[in-house]
């Protein structure tokens, strides 16, 4: 059985055989077709094939010669690869899968946020407080939902972004400058940064970001969320010893507690939909119940620190949402502009390392990606915050994969490894992929800003916050492949699975190094944002690149590369930019080439036929919705006209009367 993280274009695909004789008849409509919907014999509506297709117009010779740029050529296929499948990302949000995976991202966003919002209040001053931070989260959100290539990924205030700004903080206010001032004109250089590296198709760069870069981003991030939740901790010795041990109990019964349903979510305890509901919902149980915990018996009379709130829709210092960003020197102004160049480099690898794992190669999604076009949405999105005087928001690690994950419907097949004859694993089948669970969750983090629901957070103990920090912490080491590596190294060699890729390398020595260098790049970015001069940090996390594109091949085989390094997204997702780096392009439409090529493919792990023994393995609430749309965006010939919606057992029927013809 082909596994599901495995992606391949159909053979069917290919320029000639998709454009030969068709785009001399229909020039027109090729460039048009892409705004319409054609009605099939059954009445269901299909997406033709050509009206994706039309993104491939835009160039059909060899790569373009690396000076010449053609300015929004990326932003412009990545509208019209994602164009066609805009109406179907509100149908399709018609699943089950989409009311968990709403609630979940929303207490999964907010709770993080808020804790950050903590952090930034006692360290600018009260400048940033809650009402900041939700709003920040809502802007990402509605911006994203309604209008970005990538709707899947989860957009808010992250650990980073928190501590650039109390460094400018620390730096700017000594000088008398105006905080909100300086950072508005961040934002609004940023703006600019932004655009022009959208524009100029500087996306293109992310075919040389792999599994090295993001895992070691990804560590570190991880390790922000736990070094902010001991931070928590630690301010509560202000109020006294008893709060303070208090609040410890209550952080740790909050992790372990969360950390168990996702356990329950995974094993074989219970039935089924005992289980989806303990793994869906069990992060949002466990933080109500213990800032009710905290009220029972003797516990009640502890004066724990709570989570400091302000007046509905208001800001937590007396000013206005807008800022008078006239109000600074012009020196200032222009000081401005390489603080704003450091937080582009730092949103510019941090929001699209985020896409690219919200997109994984363990995800089979079927709708392409967009890097240019949502590069260009984060720096509208970076100069509003920068007028409302909040902080920025960008793409969150772990919250996008989190989500995505979320979304994944799967199915029990029977595990083919070796050691595990005779039982079974549960596979992903298919993505909910749609709009409706960013947008609804940007919706109740709106509500959340109102008068009730902010003295409801105000209820919410420090010490639940700081376990929620240790819980995305963990779970994010967890599936980290530092992490994985490392568990590897550490294994008892005689236990270890010959299946392993990992035991395929000769050289042991050359996982060592390996992850000595991830290590070292997370130790270096770790330690420099200990520092004043920790606003520098995006540099260190920018280099990363350049060292695995160039370095690492000068001691590590290819083969060895292969298997301690992947791409993170599939060809499929990275035709936005052009392929995978060191990847055989030749595929891929125009040679895969700077962006230009369709939005198709499929992943492999989606060409087995649904059968009716399939249906009781699915996630409950979910059998009937694949049933209906199972084959959804699978690309048939049936003379390259049309993606067809298929019902159950099409597919079947169809590979054997190829078989039978062939």
């Amino acid at each position: 059985m082909a596994s599901a993280s495995t992606y391949r274009l159909p053979s069917h695909l290919s320029p000639t055989a998709s454009h030969s004789g068709r785009s001399a008849r229909k020039s027109w409509q090729s460039r048009m077709s892409f705004l319409s919907f054609r009605p099939n014999h059954e009445g269901d509506k299909t997406l033709r094939q050509d009206n994706v297709q039309a993104s491939t117009t835009a160039s059909t010779g060899g790569r373009d010669t690396w000076w010449k740029i053609r300015l929004f050529r990326g932003m412009v296929n990545d509208a019209r690869r994602r164009a066609p499948f805009y109406w179907s990302d509100w149908r399709d949000a018609w699943d089950y899968r989409v009311i968990p995976a709403t609630v979940y991202m929303y207490f999964a966003n907010i709770l993080p946020a808020l804790a950050f919002s903590l952090d930034m209040f006692t360290k600018t001053q009260m400048s940033y407080g809650v009402n900041e931070v939700l709003l920040a989260s809502v802007l990402g959100s509605f911006v994203f939902a309604l209008l970005a290539a990538q709707p899947l990924v989860i957009v808010g205030v992250t650990g980073p972004i928190t501590v650039f700004n109390y460094t400018v903080y620390d730096i700017i206010t000594p000088r008398g400058t105006n905080y909100f001032a300086f950072m508005c004109w961040i934002g609004l250089w940023g703006l600019v940064m932004h655009w022009i590296l959208a524009i100029t198709n500087s996306c293109n760069g992310l075919k040389y970001v792999t599994r090295f870069s993001c895992d070691t981003f990804g560590f570190y991030v991880a390790f922000i969320y736990l070094q902010k939740g001991i931070q928590v901790l630690t301010r509560q010795w202000t109020s006294g010893e008893s709060a303070a041990y208090l609040s410890i109990m209550v952080a740790l019964l909050t992790l372990m507690t969360g950390y168990a349903c996702g356990v329950v979510g995974g094993s074989s305890l219970f039935q089924r939909y005992v289980r989806k509901f303990v793994e869906d919902y069990g992060t949002p149980l466990t933080i109500i119940f213990f800032t009710g915990f905290v009220h029972i018996g003797k516990m009640k009379g502890v004066p724990i620190e709570t989570l400091p709130t302000s007046k509905s829709f208001f800001p937590t210092q007396e000013r206005g949402w807008f800022i008078h960003f006239w109000d600074i020197g012009v020196a200032d102004v222009f000081l401005a502009i390489p603080f704003a160049v450091l937080l582009t480099v730092l949103f510019w690898f941090d929001h699209n390392v985020s896409s690219l794992i919200a997109q994984g190669t363990e995800f089979p999604l079927r709708k392409p990606a967009g890097f240019h076009w949502d590069i260009f949405l984060l720096g509208l999105t970076t100069g509003v915050a920068g007028l409302l005087g909040i902080p920025f928001p960008n793409g969150l690690i772990p919250q996008a994969p989190f989500h995505t994950n979320s979304l994944c419907v799967t199915r029990q097949v029977s595990d083919d490894d070796e050691e595990h004859k005779g039982k079974t694993q549960r596979v992903v089948d298919h993505v909910v992929e749609q709009r409706v669970s960013n947008l609804a969750q940007g919706l109740l983090t709106l509500g959340t800003m109102t008068g009730p629901l902010l003295v409801v957070l105000h209820l919410i103990p420090q010490g639940v916050l700081a376990g929620l920090f240790f819980l995305m912490g963990v779970q994010a080491l967890e599936g980290n492949g530092i992490t994985l590596k490392m568990l590897y190294l550490a294994k008892d060699r005689s236990l270890i699975s010959g299946s392993d890729p990992l035991a395929q390398i000769d050289r042991k020595m050359a996982i060592w190094v390996f992850v000595g260098i991830e290590l070292l790049g997370f130790g270096a970015t770790f330690a420099i944002t200990q520092t004043i001069a920790a606003i520098g940090f995006p540099i260190i996390i920018l280099a990363l690149i350049p060292i695995r594109t160039y370095l690492l091949p000068k001691y590590f085989t290819n083969e060895e590369l292969n298997i301690l390094d992947a791409p993170t997204a599939s060809p499929f997702t990275m035709i936005s930019v052009g392929g995978n780096h060191g990847e055989d392009t030749s595929n891929l439409p125009n040679g895969g080439a700077s962006g230009d090529g369709p939005a198709q493919g499929r992943s492999e792990g989606n060409d087995q036929s649904f059968t009716a023994n399939d249906n009781n393995e699915l996630e409950r609430g979910e059998s009937s919705k694949l049933k209906k749309r199972q084959s959804s965006f699978n690309m048939e010939s049936n003379g390259g006209d049309s993606i067809e919606m298929q019902k159950p057992g099409m597919s079947q029927r169809r590979s054997q009367s190829r078989q039978t013809r062939s």
